[in-house]
């Protein structure tokens, strides 16, 4: 009872309704943590594209360049260089140009 402690109502204190919100809640926090990886990956992406696109490249167009020349920088750092360090992201992609 003490897992479903903040519910409204018999979600709280009821013990069947209780349980199903328990396992219900369960089954959210799984789904939502794959959801979360998804949801960060897009964002990454969308930043990349839109400081690519400042350089004159499409968000596919720089990733095929990083891959033919061979530099391997996950989307996670391009993106936080893309926002927090632009000059570092330009340098990056006037290496592949």
């Amino acid at each position: 009872m003490s897992l479903t402690r903040g519910n409204f109502g018999g979600r709280a204190n009821v013990w069947t309704v209780a349980k199903n919100t328990w396992e219900k809640g369960l089954t959210y926090a799984y789904r939502d943590r794959k959801n979360k990886k998804r949801n960060f990956r897009a964002l990454w992406i969308q930043r990349i594209n839109a400081a690519a696109r400042l350089e004159g490249l499409s968000y596919s167009q720089l990733m095929g360049l990083l891959h033919k020349a061979g530099i391997e920088i996950n989307r996670k750092v391009l993106a936080d260089l893309a926002m927090n360090q632009p000059q570092a992201f330009k340098a990056i992609v006037d290496k592949v140009k």
